[in-house]
């Protein structure tokens, strides 16, 4: 009934909005797409899959593979958390009920993005980890391409693989099978270095990185503080009173008075990522006070009940639902405009146009239902709960979900700057965390610990896929490890 319900709200925003919608960098992953190039920016993982849809010339292919992508994760957690953990269906329905009905994320999936397949291929691989009793060399390799496709899509792919290693290192997998699933994450990722490597003369994956990590700094680096600042990075000093430092952390790359403008040349090039990131370094070593406490800032933001408009009206409106349909900007991307190659990829007018009454129907879901952050860190706790019952094996098998949807929320803040968008990949993870806590094993734990004793758990026979599919009401827990 809920997996319904989530397709025809999908189905009612693609009608509303069609095509698809765009926010600011869907035209940068579509200029790489039309015209494949490494990007300095941002990897092209999320523009192979355009170029791949290209033949088709249809952005609503595009939602509409994305959009079943999300229906995809709200099914992988239902069927994990039924055959592997045992939960009964109406818990594991309501794990798997924010991916599916909440109205921010049917918005993202409709955007071009890359959000929807970063966090499609991280839950894909959490399943395939998870679903399986051993850790096998197969399910190694599989695990480790997924990650290494998810790398390329978005960078914060990368501690992803490290929140994977971390886990099967704890429950003392088999060396061979680390190696395997390292190596298996590195190949996609070494052999786009490597093109990036021919075409732009450096073996990376991007050259923004150092960038990025300035603009995290920007807010609270005191040149003052600093000792012995190389001339070129002097440029890169503001005062935080007076001065010419401007409100947001992002202000740092994309505002016209960002010091980083006093630079010639590119806004995104290797002399500026170096010079950034090692001005970035020195302010976070000079003063570790001022940088972990704009992380926390933006960490605890996460859970608000409230959303707020940030960091600015025009950013914030990109990830709602409009009331009116914005014409396709005229940015030179190079050869053409941002308009002409959304219109090239589409072979007609590619502009969002609205049709009522879906449009207002699915604006106004999306203005009543969605998941509060204030709700989020409650998810996060009791996933962390059902950890602190599993202690003697290091949380349990809810280790791997939970920390990797912590570490999706800590990285932008560490690295960048607080987004919304950056919020939702680490919900359905959190919401598998969670609903793990009230598996089988964890519950025979929690009643050793009420009785002030010990009890060891039940073992209970897997049933088999087969099983699954022939009847839904059979699954049982099991208590293997993955490793």
């Amino acid at each position: 009934m809920i997996l319904a319900i989530a397709a025809l709200l999908r189905l009612v925003a693609m009608v509303g909005y069609a095509p698809v919608m765009f926010f600011n960098d869907s035209f940068d992953y579509l200029h790489v797409a039309v015209k494949p190039q490494p990007h300095q920016l941002r990897p092209n993982g999320y523009s192979f899959l355009l170029q791949a849809l290209e033949p088709f010339h249809s952005f609503a292919l595009v939602a509409l593979v994305q959009h079943l992508m999300g229906l995809a994760m709200g099914v992988m957690i239902y069927a994990l958390l039924r055959r592997r953990f045992g939960i009964p269906g109406w818990g594991a329905t309501l794990a798997a009920a924010p991916v599916l009905l909440d109205g921010y994320q049917i918005q993202l999936e409709h955007l071009v993005l890359s959000d929807t397949m970063f966090t499609f291929l991280a839950v894909t691989a959490v399943t395939v980890l998870l679903w399986h009793e051993r850790t096998t060399w197969k399910v190694a390799a599989a695990v480790g391409l997924l990650i290494g496709c998810a790398w390329l899509t978005r960078s914060v792919g990368l501690p992803v693989l490290l929140g994977v290693l971390v886990f099967l290192l704890i429950r003392r997998t088999d060396w061979r099978v680390l190696a395997v699933l390292l190596a298996a994450s590195l190949l996609p990722v070494v052999g786009y270095m490597g093109w990036y490597k021919a075409e732009r003369g450096k073996f990376a994956i991007t050259e923004s990185n150092g960038i990025f990590l300035y603009a995290r700094t920007y807010k609270f680096a005191d040149c003052h503080k600093m000792k012995d600042i190389p001339v070129q990075e002097m440029p890169l000093c503001t005062e935080a009173v007076g001065g010419s430092r401007q409100p947001n952390s992002q202000d740092g790359i994309w505002n016209a008075a960002s010091p980083l403008n006093r630079y010639t040349g590119q806004r995104f090039s290797p002399e500026k990522n170096k010079i950034a990131n090692e001005f970035a370094r020195r302010a976070i070593l000079s003063q570790p006070g001022d940088f972990l406490k704009v992380v926390a800032h933006d960490f605890v933001r996460v859970f608000q009940w409230r959303r707020t408009v940030f960091p600015d009206p025009a950013t914030y409106s990109q990830y709602e639902f409009g009331r009116r349909s914005a014409p396709l900007p005229e940015w030179q991307m190079g050869g053409g405009t941002a308009r002409q190659e959304a219109n090239l990829y589409e072979d007609g007018d590619a502009r969002t146009k609205l049709n009522e009454p879906f449009a207002s129907a699915i604006r106004i879901y999306q203005d009543h239902v969605y998941l509060r952050g204030s709700l989020l860190g409650l998810i996060l706790l009791v996933g962390l709960a059902g950890m602190v019952a599993m202690w003697r094996r290091f949380g349990g098998l809810a280790f791997l979900p939970w920390s990797l949807a912590t570490g999706l929320l800590l990285a932008p803040a560490a690295t960048a700057e607080f987004d919304y968008r950056y919020v939702l990949p680490a919900v359905p993870l959190a919401c598998l965390a969670a609903a793990m806590a009230f598996g089988p094993e964890a519950r025979t734990r929690f009643a050793a610990f009420r009785r002030g004793g010990r009890a060891a758990p039940e073992a209970t026979p897997v049933p088999s896929l087969e099983d699954v599919v022939a009847d839904p009401k059979v699954p049982a827990p099991a208590t293997g490890s993955a490793g």
